[in-house]
């Protein structure tokens, strides 16, 4: 049985469905326990449409409390986190005092490109793709030296859109970032949302996750559900990749504090 650890609610402005009934999936479906880890509020101005403001965390804050009470599934207290220049200096303190059980580390724009957004994909038609994926994995590995984080989700976002260079240059590309997520102490996240964008795959792709194994990068798995009916979307599918990878246990978390778990038979 595994756990879910990346869930958004309507506080992203792009969800739907209340906690409890991805609360009530999740114990449809048998999960062990999940994270929720809504958009963190980025007071700065930065990607707004997308997330809470701070003004509205306390209210994400009680919708997760108020789940945690009423149902016997274990709900845990994440925040998906974005990485994105001078961000230390609202994360770095505001982080450590919220009293999250989860981080997810995200990068969603490359300067001012929200590559990830079809609102935004016609720059991707005269983009250099491999300068593109250059420069994503710098800000992962970036990212991965604060030590701001614990998991690293959707490890290689700019494929959504099917635009990807050679699995040679993926692979020289993705070490150095994959190396700074090791000396972090971070996981990687199996994310399964991929299955339900144009990419048609699961988030990282084989050969990223085989190199992230080699390193010993411990694994989390989310469905980055944004509606009740994707929790825990196509979780078989992330289970075999995993072990097709050589994996055979899973992180959780509690407090941001690890703990591993075999993977199901």
């Amino acid at each position: 049985m595994l756990a879910d650890y990346h869930m958004h609610t309507t506080l992203c402005k792009h969800a739907e469905g209340t906690v409890q009934e991805y609360a009530e999936m999740a114990a449809l479906k048998k999960l062990t326990e999940i994270c929720f880890t809504d958009h963190c509020p980025a007071p700065g101005g930065y990607d707004p449409v997308n997330r809470m403001l701070l003004s509205q965390f306390s209210e994400y804050t009680q919708m997760i409390r108020s789940v945690q009470a009423s149902v016997k599934l274990p709900v845990l207290f994440g925040i998906e986190a974005d990485f994105y220049p001078d961000c230390e200096r609202f994360l770095s303190d505001w982080l450590p005092a919220q009293n999250f059980d989860f981080v997810l580390g995200s990068v969603h724009y490359i300067k001012d490109w929200a590559f990830d957004d079809p609102r935004m994909i016609s720059i991707w038609r005269s983009a250099n793709v491999e300068q593109a994926w250059r420069e994503y994995f710098k800000l992962v590995a970036e990212l991965a030296e604060t030590g701001m984080y614990d998991s690293l989700s959707h490890p290689d976002l700019p494929k959504k859109f099917g635009y990807r260079p050679s699995d040679t240059v993926i692979s020289e590309i993705v070490q150095p970032a994959l190396d700074a997520i090791a000396k972090a102490g971070m996981c990687i996240e199996i994310n399964s949302s991929g299955l339900r964008r144009t990419v048609k795959e699961i988030y990282p792709s084989p050969g990223i996750l085989s190199l992230a194994r080699e390193r010993n990068i411990p694994i989390t798995f989310g469905s980055d559900a944004h509606s009740p009916n994707e929790v825990a979307h196509a979780f078989d599918l992330s289970i075999t990749l995993a072990k097709e990878a050589g994996y055979t246990q899973f992180a959780r978390y509690k407090n941001r504090k690890r703990t591993l778990h075999p993977l199901p038979a």
